[in-house]
């Protein structure tokens, strides 16, 4: 099983198999977008309605207007080309054009230069601006880095309080098992149009002839009919740069275009597959990712990514351990996603930041993983959650325990929504809870339950509700009826608002930020302790539970409880 999870294989099994081999995490029948949205076997591929061949038709402006900043930026950079009497074509390049081109603003200048480097560029137009009084700002030199994937010299100045990029044309030549150019001249406008990733992004708008030159003959008409297609033919578009195929999925989802057929069945090839393990490094593997999740159309782009076989490409998982994980998990992770991405709708913007939901959506992705582990070189048993955010995405730290933070306070919210939603009625069972809560009265323990809970998981106990909704009181339905579906998430809204306002009423909405009334120096006094210890976080722990069974406590009314309890425990030993 997981040699063809790695190699991106699927086994083609029928969903309800793909459920029955989830038993071990306990998942249930899961709903699939997949499945739902009656897919078919097109060439080897996984087709979905929601990626229809339908290419829609984009309005695409006659010609770019320029703001009134980007007049006077490239007013200067002419001025410098006059000044010097240099025979420079000043061509501002990709997504610039195509966002002008669809009438949309873009802060994100780069200045293609068609006979010298950006650097020597950015020398004239500071020695320009000294001559007419002004002060360039912000000049920086960024050198090449092959050990990056940075294979070109990037010159960056601000005018006007805009960052603009400067580098040369290229043309370049790579090895055959390597990123890393071996070859790298400078190149004609059109060398460097066909070099690119995609037609939409390959056009230019020449400041010299304020014209648009479309080199590849294909960029405005592809852009106006939203397909995704690379100037040249794409099997060697992307094994000269594999990281294309990701970042056609992200444009294609971003923009709602189509991604043509013979793109897809070249990213879906194993030549493209592994190029895009070997040569591309993690770090930009995981950023492309990071720009996916955090779009307008995740759910899309992962299930473009799903489609391609690309799937254990992207989230590889530790080769050198026997991983038990159930079979087309990535289906499942899918099918998780789909279901936080369409409750999150259903709830709305106001109830989650722009990070929360973020993380949201990875928590869900990776929610199938939650209870796999393995053991790392030091004996240590670490979530693959945390692999996957570390090692094959390279994202931060606090990213990957923030979802690992998440998945373990589900079960534990899972045991406590119903009374949080029915208001407190009903018992809670107590197996299994710690000798911190022996001694808080009953009609406390859902507060001092949940209080608890929010302090470990803070500001992303919405999301750790989000995902704990889609769970209870059972996963949602296997069904390819959109209705059910639809009916069937408008009551797991219904419990995240009802719990949401449970927690809030119990006053807990920021607990996390409440301090404990009484310190560890208070502790040792009543205990008589000389120095810490296991006994002493016992107790604050014990006084916390207080704290929380009592909001409106004192610290002396705090200690003398201590002191109170301390003593009959005493007398009963």
């Amino acid at each position: 099983m997981r040699a063809s999870l790695l190699n991106g294989n699927s086994s083609g099994l029928s969903l309800r198999s793909i459920v029955r081999s989830c038993d071990s995490l306990a998942l249930g029948s899961v709903w699939s977008p997949l499945k739902a949205r009656n897919p078919t076997k097109t060439a080897g591929l996984l087709s979905c309605e929601s990626m229809s061949t339908n290419s829609p038709v984009v309005r695409v402006k006659e010609k770019i207007d320029l703001a009134e900043k980007e007049k006077m930026i490239f007013d200067r950079l002419l001025a410098t080309v006059r000044h010097f009497n240099l025979p420079t074509q000043l061509r501002v390049a990709g997504g610039w054009v195509r966002d002008k081109l669809l009438g949309k603003e873009c802060y994100d200048i780069d200045i293609a230069l068609d006979d010298m480097l950006g650097s020597t560029f950015v020398d004239k137009v500071t020695q320009y601006l000294a001559s007419t009084g002004e002060e360039a700002q912000g000049l920086a030199v960024i050198r090449s880095n092959p050990d990056q994937s940075k294979h070109l010299e990037t010159a960056r100045m601000r005018l006007y309080d805009m960052w603009i990029d400067f580098v040369n044309l290229r043309s370049e030549k790579y090895s055959e098992n390597s990123r890393i150019p071996t070859q790298m001249d400078f190149g004609t406008a059109e060398e460097d149009a066909y070099r690119r990733d995609l037609t939409i992004n390959s056009m230019f708008y020449n400041i010299n002839t304020s014209s648009v030159e479309d080199l590849t003959g294909r960029g405005i008409d592809d852009l106006r009919s939203g397909k995704i297609v690379t100037p040249l033919a794409p099997k060697e578009t992307f094994l000269d740069d594999p990281l294309r195929v990701l970042r056609a999925v992200r444009f294609g989802t971003r923009f709602s275009f189509t991604l043509d057929e013979e793109l897809k069945r070249a990213a879906a090839s194993n030549d493209v597959k592994d190029a895009l393990a070997a040569k591309i490094s993690r770090e930009r593997i995981g950023t492309e990712v990071d720009l996916m999740v955090s779009g307008n159309e995740p759910v899309k782009a992962i299930a473009y990514i799903y489609e391609l076989q690309l799937f254990w490409v992207v989230f590889s998982l530790p080769h050198e351990h026997e991983l038990t994980l159930p079979q087309e998990c990535d289906r499942l992770c899918l099918a998780y996603m789909d279901a936080a991405w369409s409750l999150l709708q259903l709830i709305g913007s106001l109830s989650l930041t722009d990070e929360q939901r973020r993380l949201s959506l990875y928590a869900a992705l990776f929610f199938p993983f939650r209870t796999i582990t393995y053991i790392d070189n030091k004996g240590k048993k670490i979530p693959i959650v945390n692999y996957i955010f570390r090692n094959s995405l390279k994202r931060k730290a606090s990213d990957a325990e923030t979802v690992v933070s998440v998945h373990s306070a589900v079960a534990r919210l899972l045991s406590l929504i119903p009374f949080l939603e029915s208001n407190g009625d009903g018992e809670l069972n107590e197996d299994g809870m710690g000798t911190e809560f022996l001694d808080i009265p009953a009609s406390s323990k859902l507060r001092v339950l949940t209080g608890f809970l929010l302090r470990e998981v803070k500001d992303f106990w919405r999301v750790a509700l989000l995902i704990s909704v889609l769970a209870y009181p059972s996963p949602i339905g296997c069904s390819e009826d959109a209705m059910l579906k639809h009916n069937e998430l408008d009551k797991r809204k219904e419990v995240f608002r009802a719990v949401e306002n449970a927690i809030l009423t119990l006053g807990l909405e920021k607990i996390w930020e409440v301090k404990p009334l009484v310190t560890g120096k208070d502790i040792m006094n009543i205990l008589q302790l000389k120095c810490g210890g296991p006994l002493v976080k016992e107790w604050q722990q014990k006084l916390l539970a207080w704290q929380l069974a009592n909001p409106a406590g004192t610290a002396d009314e705090c200690l003398e409880w201590m002191r109170q309890t301390h003593s009959k425990r005493i007398k009963m030993e």
